[in-house]
């Protein structure tokens, strides 16, 4: 392997952590969320109702998509950056 080949697997290899430790600290959900069930208490009566709350949470769904788009540009050009080396083939008899 040389120099951009190293640069772009490890590049590769830190979005997907990085990718995985955004679903770890949001809560590990399955699929992705963009409203969140909230139970919120009426002040004046005392009763409790529920309302939905405009909240991103990443889902293990979006990790997966962002894991495979890192893994198929990574292989791409890990192989857009192999160094062509020539190879003289000599017989000797």
């Amino acid at each position: 392997m040389n120099k951009k080949q190293k640069i772009t697997l490890i590049a590769g290899v830190a979005v997907i952590i990085t990718a995985l430790i955004i679903w770890l600290a949001d809560g590990t959900y399955v699929f992705t969320q963009t409203k969140v069930l909230v139970e919120k208490t009426d002040p004046l009566f005392g009763t409790t109702y529920k309302e939905w709350k405009d909240q991103f949470i990443w889902g293990l769904d979006l990790t997966l998509v962002v894991a495979a788009i890192s893994i198929l540009i990574s292989g791409i050009l890990f192989f857009v950056f192999k160094s062509k080396r020539k190879v003289t083939n000599e017989i000797t008899n």
